[in-house]
């Protein structure tokens, strides 16, 4: 079992940047590939982007490419999401996961999800 925490959620202006943090406790969080998703009111959870389990591939939502960047430090547990020149359409509540396998955009594919962080961005 995974358990993983988000945090770093806010509301902030339109081009303006966050970072989002996903500590992760349980089982050795190096061995999972992990995922940030995200969910706007009365819409489905959408793939951001993933990252392999040592941080050596990544993997971005077109949406999102350019602005967002995802690493991680296996020695803290820890998974970031650093995004910059945020939209008023990046607003949505963001979920890191977490999966034995590769790092997929299939929300499917993931076993382990956190409880979820907001990020409004005001126009």
């Amino acid at each position: 079992q995974v358990q993983l925490v988000e945090c770093g959620g806010g509301l902030v202006q339109a081009g303006a940047s966050l970072r989002l943090s996903c500590v992760g406790s349980g089982r050795v969080f190096g061995n999972y590939a992990m995922g940030w998703f995200r969910q706007a009111p009365g819409k489905e959870r959408y793939f951001v982007g993933a990252i392999s389990w040592r941080g050596v591939r990544t993997y971005y939502a077109d949406s999102v490419k350019g602005r967002f960047t995802i690493s991680r430090d296996n020695a803290k547990n820890t998974m970031y999401l650093q995004m910059d020149s945020l939209k008023p359409e990046d607003t949505a509540v963001y979920y890191c996961a977490a999966q034995l396998g590769g790092p997929t955009a299939e929300k499917d594919d993931y076993d382990y999800w956190g409880q979820g962080t907001q990020v409004t961005v005001s126009s």
